[in-house]
């Protein structure tokens, strides 16, 4: 959950650039258990297209999902507005297709370039402009790319978050061409049992 200001603080007043060095702590971060990395490769290479393509890992964090895609050959562009956690993410990837930016993952600093897949994991709840943000990144898609969005409700007492029925309404105006997964069940991705609404939505370009 990294949507950050310039100085690595986030819109939720979290200063990630601190929180770097131990971001990877937490098992659905660091993906260091092979059986929760096993199970985020497995998702990833459902929604991610079939064919090595382009994506664009928006608020990528110190880079463990831009690993797991482009070990199943894509090339990948991560923005993150901490630069700390864009260098973590260099070092994860040295030797790899990969190319790290510090940026607004709402407006990502990339210069008119398309990719096939735009992949976004728990920073859209944060953006308080959901609706230009999802905009935007559709724009970034080339014709038949692909929106993967995978977010959810945190929290019992004081919820935060994005319901999945809300993502989906958001989206209806760019695509009709939405599916929605639960993920809460599926304990292997978040290393232990979760009782929130987690969620992923693939929503294609025509």
């Amino acid at each position: 959950m990294t949507s950050h200001h310039g100085d690595g603080t986030g819109t939720d007043g979290v200063d990630w650039d601190a929180r770097a060095a131990s971001f990877d702590e937490e098992p659905d971060h660091g993906l260091r258990d092979p059986r929760v990395r096993a199970a985020w490769a497995d998702r990833l290479r459902d929604w991610l297209p079939a064919r090595p393509g382009d994506v664009l890992d928006l608020g990528c964090g110190t880079g463990s999902l831009s690993l797991l895609a482009a070990g199943q050959g894509h090339r990948v562009t991560g923005v993150d507005r901490s630069p700390a956690m864009v260098a973590l993410a260099r070092q994860k990837l040295a030797g790899r297709h990969a190319v790290f930016l510090t940026g607004d993952a709402a407006a990502p600093p990339v210069d008119g370039e398309r990719y096939d897949a735009v992949l976004v994991r728990h920073v859209l709840w944060t953006m308080p402009e959901p609706d230009r943000a999802l905009r935007r990144w559709h724009d970034l898609l080339r014709p038949g790319g692909r929106l993967v969005l995978v977010e959810g409700v945190w929290g019992t007492v004081s919820p935060v978050g994005i319901p999945a029925d809300r993502l989906i309404a958001l989206l209806a105006p760019l695509t009709p061409r939405v599916r929605v997964e639960r993920l809460s069940g599926d304990l292997a991705l978040w290393g232990r049992e979760v009782d929130d609404e987690r969620y992923a939505v693939v929503a294609l370009r025509d």
